[in-house]
């Protein structure tokens, strides 16, 4: 369950942050909504896909943790085991609302992650911001502007036939077959004939770098099959 309410510094001056458990909130996450500016942060660990919006059926960039429904192969021994955690985990649980046009900062009330006695504290005894909600409000913005730039980007990629389903069957190290449906990617042959003209403007919107970095985060599809091949060894 979730109770989103606007943050305050009174009604919420008590509360503290147990960041320790910050990132078990995604532990049953088999992807999760990144934005643009993470692209290269991302890379590193996480194959970058499109998916549709069970809700809008509009197209989204995600990170893919896991080949089904509650998997998350990065959750391992009570820990996230990445260098990178995206950042609509880290940001938890906070959100962004908005009330007569306004944004705000809320704060899911009944995250596990709340707490009196330890942790970060959100507002100190004057009540005013502390660091630590200072470095929230930065990765909410980060993530309020990067949704409006990942969305402009995807309609780019859709004007110009740029998005592919994406098949994806799998076999594991204990013949286990799996197919994966529902992601899309960059149509890398579609790529190839763009015009010369085409390609420029692509590149004055600063959109071939994330292009060729989702290309390239494919690759990280094997170290995430490693990963369930190992959970299924152990298991």
């Amino acid at each position: 369950m979730t109770n989103f309410v606007a943050l305050h510094n009174q009604h919420h001056q008590h509360l503290r942050i147990d960041t320790q458990l910050i990132e078990s909130l995604g532990a049953t996450n088999n992807m999760v909504p990144v934005v643009i500016s993470e692209f290269l942060r991302l890379v590193v660990h996480y194959p970058i896909v499109f998916t549709k919006s069970g809700e809008t059926g509009n197209f989204l960039c995600v990170a893919l943790l896991g080949f089904e429904t509650g998997e998350n192969l990065f959750w391992d021994n009570n820990q996230w085991q990445s260098i990178y955690t995206p950042l609509n985990i880290m940001r938890q649980p906070f959100f962004i609302g908005q009330e007569n046009s306004q944004t705000l900062i809320c704060i899911d009330t009944d995250s596990s992650t709340l707490t009196t006695g330890h942790g970060e504290a959100i507002f100190d005894s004057a009540g005013k911001e502390t660091d630590y909600l200072q470095k929230i409000k930065a990765r909410l913005a980060e993530l309020l502007e990067g949704e409006t730039q990942t969305q402009e980007f995807i309609k780019t990629l859709l004007a110009l036939n740029l998005i592919m389903p994406m098949a994806l069957d799998i076999s594991f190290a204990n013949a286990q077959q799996q197919r994966v449906q529902g992601l899309y990617t960059i149509n890398e042959e579609r790529l190839a004939q763009l015009d010369a003209n085409q390609l420029i403007t692509l590149q004055q919107q600063d959109y071939l770098q994330p292009i060729y970095t989702m290309i390239a985060s494919l690759g990280q599809i094997y170290a995430l099959i490693q990963k369930k091949n190992e959970r299924l060894s152990d298991a």
